[in-house]
Parts: structure tokens; sequence; C-alpha cells
């Protein structure tokens, strides 16, 4: 039979270490104890309305739910090697939310946590608010879909990553990264997805210095660019800009075609560049 546990507070060193089949609700986990681990090993647990500021409070846990559980910043490392779980209407606020998790989705759900989901897979986003420095490094099938994303080095050396209908607010992001689809989104950042091998850009607008350059199987469907200098330099590129480019410089191969494009600047090249830059009649 199911257990329950409500109205109660933990706070010693794995207080409820490998609990199974256990629905715990308007739990508090903190104290003077300041004991690490509570729910490491769990099995089939459910969190409703409960509030954490312990470290690591799930790792090694298989099949869990977590609905309107606040964790703060003191939760360090809260989810780890963990699988098959839902956290709902919820905030994460420390660092290292999550890490070498799989099949995870989180929903309607705020994060605020500077090295998220590093080496993941099989992650979902939807409807979030994330503000991290370093998110989903080295990270695979992962899928974000209405997300609000401030940060600096982002989904560097991902794999197999969807995002659809969000805005990024990012600096260094997609570098190294492989087979990455955008749709519907606006990107604005630095040096966007340098090294890159397999993004296509879909509908979007992007934003900022330096975009797209060392890129391969790069392109750009009905996408926009402001404030894009010295674009795709060494890129092999299909590319459908709509409006104005500040500037190309030394495409590798391929074709940019553009409403309108400031400058193509193509001088001191240290391989052989084919690029075409075409602007529409």
């Amino acid at each position: 039979m199911r257990q329950l546990m409500e109205n109660r507070q933990f706070d010693e060193e794995r207080a409820l270490y490998h609990l199974q089949e256990c629905d715990i609700r308007n739990c508090i986990f903190a104290g003077p104890a300041d004991g690490e681990s509570a729910l490491k090993e769990s099995r089939d647990v459910a969190l409703w309305d409960c509030c954490f500021s312990l470290r690591y409070p799930l790792w090694h846990i298989k099949g869990f739910r977590m609905e309107r559980v606040q964790m703060d910043e003191k939760t360090r490392a809260a989810i780890w090697y963990a699988d098959h779980g839902v956290i709902r209407d919820c905030t994460l606020e420390g660092i290292k939310a999550i890490r070498e998790c799989s099949h995870i989705l989180v929903e309607n759900s705020r994060i605020v946590s500077p090295e998220f989901g590093w080496k993941s897979s099989s992650i979902t986003l939807k409807d979030v608010d994330i503000t991290s420095e370093y998110i989903f490094m080295d990270s695979r099938d992962v899928k974000l879909d209405h997300v609000s994303m401030k940060g600096k080095y982002s989904f560097q050396y991902m794999e197999n990553l969807e995002i659809a209908d969000s805005v990024l607010d990012t600096k260094d992001a997609f570098w190294h990264s492989r087979n990455v689809t955008v749709r519907d989104s606006v990107i604005k950042g630095e040096y966007l997805a340098w090294f890159s091998d397999g993004l296509t850009l879909i509908n979007c607008k992007i934003i900022g210095t330096q975009p797209l350059c060392y890129c391969t199987h790069l392109k750009l469907v009905d996408c926009t660019m402001e404030g894009t200098d010295l674009s795709f330099e060494y890129s092999d590129v299909e590319a459908d800009v709509k409006g104005h480019i500040i500037s190309v410089k030394n495409p590798r191969s391929g074709t940019i075609m553009a409403d309108n494009v400031g400058e193509v600047i193509l001088e001191n090249s240290v391989m052989a560049c084919n690029g075409k830059v075409v602007e529409r009649a």
C-alpha cells in the first residue's frame, strides 16, 4: 500500500533514504541538523507543496514527481543521477540543480541555477523561465518549448537539441553542438554557434556580433539578423535572410541570400573561401 507523509519536517542525514511508493505533502526539508541526501536512492516518490533548504536531496532517485515544490539557493546539486521524473509548478534555485539525469519533464517552473542540466539526456523544458550561466553542457536529446532563458555559455557540446517559441538571451550559445534545430525564436548573443555542426534556424531573429562562424552544415530559413557584423566567417552555409545583414566575412561555402548586405569582406582568408553572397533584386 502506498505511504503518505504530510506536515512534517526533516533535517537529518539521509532522513528518508531509499523511500519507496510514497506521497509526501506539505513537508519541510531544513533544520539545525543540516543533513544531506534526504531522499537518496528513493523509488516512486511524489512531492507536493514541499520546501527544501538542504543539499543533494534527490540523488539516484527513480520515478519521481514534484509539484509546487520550492528549492532555495541552499539546495545545492538537488537532482543528480535521477531518471523518469516530472517537475511541475516548481522553483529550483540551487546551483547544479540537475546533472547526469534522463527522461525528465520540467513544466511551468522557474529555475535559477548557474550550471543546469549538464551531461543529461531526454530532458524537456516547457513554459519555463530559466537563468543559467552554463545550461545543458554536454547533454543530448533535449527539447525546449516556450522557454525564456538568460545565460552566457549555453548549449555547448550538445547533440540533438530542439527549441521552439523561445527567447534566448545568451552569449556563446551552441558552441561545438551537433544537430540543433531552433524554430520561431529570438536568439540574442555574441559569437553565436561557432564550431557547430548541423545547426538549423527557422523563422528566428538573430541578434549580436560575429555570429555563425566556423560552422558546418549550417542552414537559415526565413530568419532576420540584427547587429550581426562579421557573420558566417569560414562557415559552410545555406542562408535565406529577410532584411539586412551588417557584414559577411569570408564564408567558406554555400550561398547567403538577403535583402541587403552592408559589406562583404573577402580578405586575409586562411583557407579557400568560395561562399556566395546574393542580394535580392
